[in-house]
């Protein structure tokens, strides 16, 4: 049997860059209709509250693609070191340079909505990824699931090792075991409850997209499965639930909720990489949506000072609130954020996915400055995989996800 080609995935880029768009979204709606968990807008535009299941996507998503190497080289990580340099390399220089540009923003422009301007303390524990550890004024209110995920990245290579030694499921309950225990004795013992800050239901989430990337890897009866079906199935009791029980209910118990919708989020990303639903999969691979996703983890860091600065100082003054302030506020700051996280990207983000270490990425450098041809051939790119972005949050991945 001839070995299964090891292109790109097709359609997760799109995945991870419109659920990075939809969290500008989220954050146009929030600053427009104060009041937030509770729905001041218009009942059409509830959908809107819900940016937070976005970074739940990123999370799987994050999950998945780091994991479809080892998928198809039987759950081997290929080095610990060198996956953790890798991560670091993808991830922290587009971080810190979109740290710096919030803490601009934030000091000399506008501080991030309900906090106060960033502090010492926000510069250390942003620069160590230790936002959810110690509390600090935020620069920048996405930042929140870079450091989730930062983490999770640490976990990685245990999780492989449990699979490997096991199976997929064993792993998966093994995480859910210990983080609904933390559920379920958070709101009785505070030391427990402590943990909440770390949103650890996202570890069950990242634990299931590992679990989902043997997709790749299954044999072609499984991958013939109607996955797009399956995952449409369990979307239907969270969304019940969300629906029935309102936006303030949902924040209220999003580590439940989150746990209910990681099903559907993994299925629908083994349906993707499968190829279905096809007319899905080509809007998702789409040039305007495939480049968009090329910089979602751009667009996850730097949206939120450009939105905020947006809503604040232009919007508001002259709107204040509501639906009008909010439709000028999508027109004027998403494409500004768009357009932002691609110059972004092209500087900060883009040069460490294509070159993956200090020599390679010079002599790209001076090639360019010499107009000549580069030196040294860039890395393969890396399998498709943010904030995430982030994530791979957005990993952060966001791509937050990506990872």
């Amino acid at each position: 049997m001839n070995e299964r080609p090891r292109s790109r995935l097709q359609g997760l880029d799109g995945i991870r860059g419109l659920a990075a768009l939809f969290v500008v979204l989220h954050h146009c709606w929030l600053l427009s209709f104060p009041g937030y968990p509770a729905n001041t807008g218009p009942w059409w535009l509830g959908w809107l509250q819900y940016g937070h299941f976005s970074v739940a996507v990123f999370i799987t998503l994050s999950g998945f693609s780091l994991a479809v190497s080892p998928a198809r080289n039987g759950w081997r990580l290929g080095g610990g070191a060198r996956f953790a340099h890798r991560r670091a390399w993808r991830i922290l220089p587009p971080y810190w340079a979109a740290l710096v540009f919030s803490l601009l923003v934030a000091w000399f422009v506008v501080a991030q909505p309900g906090t106060a301007a960033p502090t010492a303390k926000s510069v250390l524990v942003h620069t160590l990824l230790l936002q959810d550890v110690f509390g600090s004024p935020s620069p920048n209110g996405a930042f929140w699931s870079i450091a989730i995920e930062a983490q999770l990245y640490l976990v990685f290579p245990l999780l492989l090792l449990l699979l490997r030694r096991l199976n997929a499921a064993a792993m998966v309950g093994a995480v859910l075991v210990v983080v609904a225990t933390v559920g379920i004795l958070a709101p009785r013992v505070s030391i427990v409850d402590d943990l909440m800050r770390f949103t650890p239901q996202f570890a069950v989430l990242f634990a299931l997209g590992i679990a989902g990337a043997s997709i790749v890897s299954a044999p072609e009866r499984i991958r013939r499965l109607p996955w797009h079906w399956f995952a449409g199935l369990a979307a239907v009791p969270p969304v019940v639930l969300i629906v029935l029980l309102g936006p303030v209910w949902t924040v209220g118990h999003f580590f439940w909720v989150d746990l209910a919708f990681g099903p559907a989020a993994v299925l629908l990303l083994a349906a993707v990489a499968t190829h279905r639903p096809v007319p899905l999969v080509r809007l998702l691979d789409t040039r305007p949506v495939r480049s968009l996703g090329s910089f979602s983890y751009s667009l996850y860091l730097v949206h939120a000072p450009i939105v905020v600065a947006i809503a604040s100082l232009v919007v508001a003054p002259h709107l204040g609130t509501g639906l009008r302030a909010l439709l000028v506020t999508l027109a004027l700051a998403v494409p500004a954020a768009v357009l932002a996280a691609r110059g972004f990207a092209a500087i900060f983000e883009l040069p460490f996915t294509r070159y993956r270490s200090w020599p390679l990425l010079r002599a790209a450098i001076r090639a360019r400055l010499t107009r000549g041809p580069a030196s040294v051939p860039a890395a393969d790119a890396p399998p498709a995989q943010v904030p995430a972005q982030p994530a791979e949050a957005g990993e952060p991945a966001v791509r937050v996800s990506e990872a």
